[in-house]
């Protein structure tokens, strides 16, 4: 009995399981997880990875959250030199947009830590916000780089296309 009244309260504590956390609500109607998969370099967890979408599901004109927690301690610049690095890949924006991209970046993304969250939000036609650990970091309203920026993951062209077919893996409208 005291173990199932512990799990109660955990339940109570931490809201229901699956339940998306209260900046993803904010940001995305009638908000469920359509995939999730990790990051890794070298055998290394970099990153897990969780994509949230709406009730209809993913789609390049729909609002969605991509939500990374880091498994490793990671300077803020380099997450920003690797993001224009692989918008460079998937051959998003011109050499002077990622230049100004990446200057952008850099005083947005902040050094983390085994656990940090570090969540985007799609805004279609109006850009991209990001989160950090729930708390609001910082807008970037320029449609061309949440594009970029979100297709680093999403893009069919994607060096990580393993992990992109786990975000999007149940990511068809309900």
């Amino acid at each position: 009995m005291l173990w199932s009244g512990l799990a109660l309260l955990a339940m109570l504590a931490c809201g229901p399981a699956g339940a998306a956390p209260a900046h993803i609500d904010d940001n995305l109607a009638q908000a469920r997880l359509a995939g999730k998969g990790s990051y890794t370099w070298f055998g290394l967890t970099i990153y897990e990875a969780e994509l949230w979408v709406g009730e209809k599901g993913y789609r390049a004109d729909l609002p969605f959250v991509l939500d990374l927690r880091y498994a490793r301690k990671l300077d803020g610049a380099k997450i920003a030199e690797a993001s224009a690095e692989q918008m460079e890949k998937i051959g998003a924006g011109s050499v002077a947009q990622r230049a100004q991209w990446l200057a952008r970046m850099k005083t947005i993304f902040p050094d983390v830590k085994e656990g940090t969250h570090l969540s985007g939000v799609f805004v279609p036609g109006g850009g991209a916000r990001f989160y950090l650990d729930g708390k609001a970091l910082a807008s970037v309203p320029e449609p061309e780089f949440a594009c970029a920026f979100f297709g680093i993951w999403l893009d069919p062209a994607t060096s990580a296309r393993s992990l992109r077919s786990a975000l999007l893996k149940d990511a068809a409208p309900r």
